[in-house]
């Protein structure tokens, strides 16, 4: 067994200059400590943030008691408390207390009392030969006892536990008392004034000449803040981890519904005509965002119509997750039962619009609508706030002029222009969503086209020495579909024979 505590300590000091070391460090570790926990956002909602700034503080406090300890070594055993304020019992202490040490971290004025009092360690002896019990000065403070009350017997020390934690005390006492095991173990005390504090007790047996157990000696320290900075820590962990594992749900569902609504086919698909003969080529694609966790409204649709006509369509309803996927699919479901049933292209729009302005959930939403009759290669088309159809002929490419449209669902009643046009063997028609070309500021110098739209147009020659639509997608793949894409986005290609 180790010697008694007060015959070790005069061996076991340190050399001064050593321990000034340290605390010089540990002021300088805590100091950068306390400048990357000023930086951190102090952002409540987010669990990330909530997160950086619990281990931040975790580590201040950390570095706070590695501060006070360091500062205690360099002090020495406390003679005054050891050999001049020794009592008998409860009651029996009484002296002057001394002004408690520097402490010797850059803790800010207003924590600094807080960190003297709670953050040091106490020491206690209780001698059971005489029955005398000595307590540091610490160790009144962080029981929130004065002196003129005396030190708590260890039989006494029991009733300021919390009830549950009694017996993980009294365990330890017994250990140590009849067995001569060391100490450590933790519990929960309810002070005079009503706090509560966590105290962390380590300590260990001193035997006599005889090998019998004359006294026991232990160091406690309140650890209350730092077991609430890792509690915190804990907390803001496991929120980021649920947070984080349900916003992989809630991806994995939206990709789900994106995959069950958007059309089966890949590749190019054929629209024929009545007697056989190809009418239409189609080819599309959805370009998911940068992070592919964005996963949006966007659709892409072609439907051969029972009067032998084709619908194309191309559409954005705002937002992302489950929420824009799932209203993207209620939206393309009317759609195409509007279609089938009839509808032209501008009414529908107008029904697409008191649909979303009467939904529970409202939302906005952009839409592109047009039917193609291969009977006389016509072309009647509506648009709803989206971006114009872009039509190549000849290996030169312009944008349609729009009818009116405003978004669906930002007003109630809102009526829906329609355009037609005559399309000639070999037209190249390009429906696309607003995420496919970047949203950066500038505009044609002599058309007044967006800087996007242009780099479309741009493609044209290629377009013309494309033979399928699957090559024209295949090029505006590669021309604009960016590794830093900002939102999702889908292109439909049709090319009329």
């Amino acid at each position: 067994m180790p010697p008694h505590l007060h015959e070790d300590r005069a061996t076991t000091q340190p050399e001064p200059g050593a321990v000034d070391a340290l605390i010089s460090q540990a002021r300088q570790l805590r100091g950068k400590v306390d400048a990357v926990r000023r930086d951190a956002a102090d952002d409540t909602e987010d669990p990330r943030q909530r997160w950086q700034r619990a281990l931040c503080d975790l580590a201040v406090h950390q570095l706070d008691d590695l501060g006070e300890h360091l500062g205690q070594l360099r002090e020495g055993f406390p003679e005054s408390d050891a050999d001049s304020d020794t009592a008998t019992g409860p009651g029996a202490g009484t002296g002057t207390a001394a002004a408690p040490p520097e402490t010797f971290l850059s803790v800010p004025a207003p924590g600094r009392a807080a960190v003297q009092a709670l953050g040091r360690a106490g020491s206690a002896e209780w001698d059971l030969v005489t029955d005398g019990v000595e307590w540091s000065e610490e160790l009144y403070r962080i029981f929130g006892r004065q002196r003129h009350e005396g030190p708590l017997t260890l039989d006494e020390l029991p009733t300021f536990l919390f009830a549950e934690d009694q017996a993980v005390l009294s365990t330890a006492v017994t250990g140590c008392l009849v067995d001569a095991r060391p100490i450590d173990c933790e519990f929960r005390i309810v002070r005079p004034d009503g706090a509560v504090r966590t105290v962390h007790m380590v300590g260990e047996p001193v035997l006599d000449a005889a090998g019998a157990t004359a006294s026991m000696w232990a160091v406690l320290r309140d650890v209350s803040e730092l077991r609430r900075s890792q509690r915190t820590l804990r907390e803001t962990r496991d929120s980021l981890q649920r947070e984080r594992q349900i916003a992989q749900t809630e991806h994995r569902l939206a990709v789900e519904l994106q995959e069950a609504v958007l059309p089966p086919w890949r590749g190019s698909l054929r629209f024929p005509q009545n007697g056989g003969l190809p009418a239409v080529d189609l080819a599309a694609h959805y370009l998911p965002s940068a992070t592919s966790a964005l996963i949006g409204g966007d659709w892409y649709d072609a439907l051969q119509l029972p009067n032998g006509s084709a619908l194309l369509t191309v559409g954005d309803l705002t937002g992302h997750g489950v929420s824009a996927t799932s209203g993207m699919a209620m939206l393309l479901g009317a759609l195409r039962g509007m279609a089938v049933a009839g509808l032209e292209p501008g009414p529908l729009m107008g029904w697409l619009n008191q649909m979303l302005d009467s939904s529970a959930q409202p939302a906005l939403g952009s839409a592109l609508c047009c039917r193609y009759d291969p009977a006389d290669r016509s072309l009647l088309w509506s648009q709803a706030g989206h971006p114009a159809p872009l039509l190549f002929r000849d290996g030169t490419g312009r944008q349609l002029e729009a009818p009116e449209g405003v978004l669906l669902g930002a007003t109630a009643g809102a009526q829906y222009g329609q355009a037609s046009l005559r399309v000639m063997p070999g037209d190249l028609l390009v429906l696309h969503t607003d995420g496919l070309t970047p949203r950066r500021p500038g505009r044609g110098s002599a058309t007044d086209v967006p800087v996007g739209v242009r780099r479309l147009l741009e493609l044209g020659p290629r377009f013309a020495q494309a033979r399928t639509p699957q090559e024209c997608v295949r090029i505006v793949v590669e021309e604009l579909g960016a590794p830093e894409r900002e939102d999702d986005a889908c292109v439909l290609i049709a090319k009329f024979h």
